[in-house]
């Protein structure tokens, strides 16, 4: 693992000069592109952008959640039924979906505990080239891995496609937490689309991920070469997240990004740190941008812990209130088991907040030595690295200035932007060839 570190950091790009590309139009897929919170949406939404100011242009084609995109950018919606945001799925059916087979087949598998959108998304997709008529040189998937879109390139489009991690680790990790057998077979049902994206993946020609950690660990998981699978980083919004000297940050205020819920972000770690580090720091409070599951098991150890006072969850936020967040706070922690790049911490970091990282999955690539990384997993570490902070302003000062600076030198979307358009050029010229 270290070794795949130090690999990794030696190919992290540099700011790039200038360049002139060949314009391409270009097509982006997100089955679902939530805009502020989920990396999928946020990746839509700024890569779409990038590439248009670099004389691309771009459509994003998209299921619901919609993403918010740059002027010069063309949205199509792409609808399914959307059953996760509405508060009754049983009665969410209209009379026009029992005529559709994969409307009916989307809600039946929601009400039985699945997660068809990935699957439903690539059907309805197939059905909107096959009734349009598009000249896209390249069509980009931000891993959905759906049948649908390996149908695209069996009928001769040129594809390629985003897996910012295997979600391989997400079943591995839920399993591990989960509290019974019930429990494990619902986890197993909710990730049973991982069959259909273990079948795509092996038959796709041109892959693509974010981080080398990502690399390593998607040939792993699909069993597949390395070789085969292409690493283009992803990039910061370094406009929107920003320093803000103008506001007054809040003393011992953190800040996490977290799916509440979900094993995988790590928020039991921290709110174990938080409870261990209150009777030193009494003012210590953590804002946490997630929406937790009312009477779930993060609300439980909550109230176990008595941080009900000390603890504040966001959502629904814009990006100027996300980064007003960040700008309030002295301190961010990413406390995830793992992530495929990790941009709450280069989010954090981009806005000069000191930042405490794990060192699950791909976050030492971005964080670099630019913050304080802990093991995964480990409420003392969390605990003791934001003490040690606390204790001492200068550091927590030279870190948030350093973050700074290595995203703006290695990880903003321009960078990013004009890796991607290297990378579409090198598979457009080794299909002429």
């Amino acid at each position: 693992m270290q070794t795949s570190a130090a690999h990794a950091r030696a190919e992290i790009p540099s700011i790039l000069e200038p360049e002139p590309f060949k314009s391409l139009k270009i097509c982006l897929l997100g089955y679902r592109s939530k805009p502020h919170c989920g990396g999928q949406g946020i990746y839509i939404r700024y890569l779409s952008s990038a590439l248009a100011k670099l004389g691309h242009k771009v459509d994003v084609i998209s299921g619901e959640p919609y993403p918010e995109l740059e002027e010069g950018v063309r949205l199509i919606k792409l609808p399914g039924l959307n059953l996760f945001d509405k508060p009754n799925r049983i009665t969410a059916l209209r009379l026009r979906d029992f005529r559709s087979a994969t409307s009916l087949f989307e809600w039946f598998s929601v009400l039985t505990g699945g997660f068809p959108e990935p699957y439903t998304f690539g059907r309805r997709l197939l059905r909107y080239f096959s009734q349009n008529e598009t000249d896209y040189d390249l069509i980009h998937d931000n891993q959905s891995l759906c049948y649908g879109f390996l149908g695209l390139q069996q009928r001769g489009h040129q594809v390629i496609t985003t897996i910012h991690h295997p979600i391989t680790k997400d079943l591995a990790i839920a399993l591990n937490s989960a509290r019974n057998w019930r429990h494990r077979l619902l986890i197993r049902r909710w990730h049973y689309f991982l069959h259909m994206q273990s079948q795509v993946v092996k038959k796709l020609t041109h892959l693509l991920t974010v981080s080398a950690q990502s690399r390593h660990d998607i040939a792993k998981a699909f069993k597949i070469s390395e070789t085969k699978v292409s690493l283009v980083y992803n990039g910061i919004d370094t406009v929107d997240f920003s320093p803000k000297p103008e506001i007054q940050r809040r003393p011992f205020r953190v800040m996490a990004t977290a799916s509440a819920d979900i094993p995988l972000k790590g928020l039991d770690f921290l709110l174990k740190a938080i409870a261990e580090l209150i009777p030193r720091f009494p003012d210590l409070n953590l804002v946490v941008l997630g929406s937790p599951k009312p009477g779930g098991h993060t609300e439980s150890l909550i109230n176990r812990l008595n941080l009900q006072e000390i603890v504040t969850f966001v959502n629904n936020l814009t990006t100027d209130e996300i980064n007003q967040c960040y700008a309030e706070s002295s301190l961010a922690v990413v406390p995830s088991l793992y992530e495929g790049f990790g941009l709450p911490a280069g989010e954090a970091m981009s806005s000069g907040i000191p930042v405490i990282s794990t060192t699950g999955g791909a976050l030492p690539e971005v964080v670099g030595d630019a913050g304080v990384l802990v093991p995964p997993g480990d409420a003392s570490a969390i605990a003791n690295a934001m003490a040690d902070l606390f204790e001492h302003p200068d550091k927590m000062e030279q870190l948030g200035a350093a973050g700074r600076k290595r995203i703006l030198d290695k990880f903003s979307w321009d960078v990013a932007a004009r890796q991607m358009t290297r990378h579409y050029l090198k598979v457009l010229q080794n299909v002429n060839h």
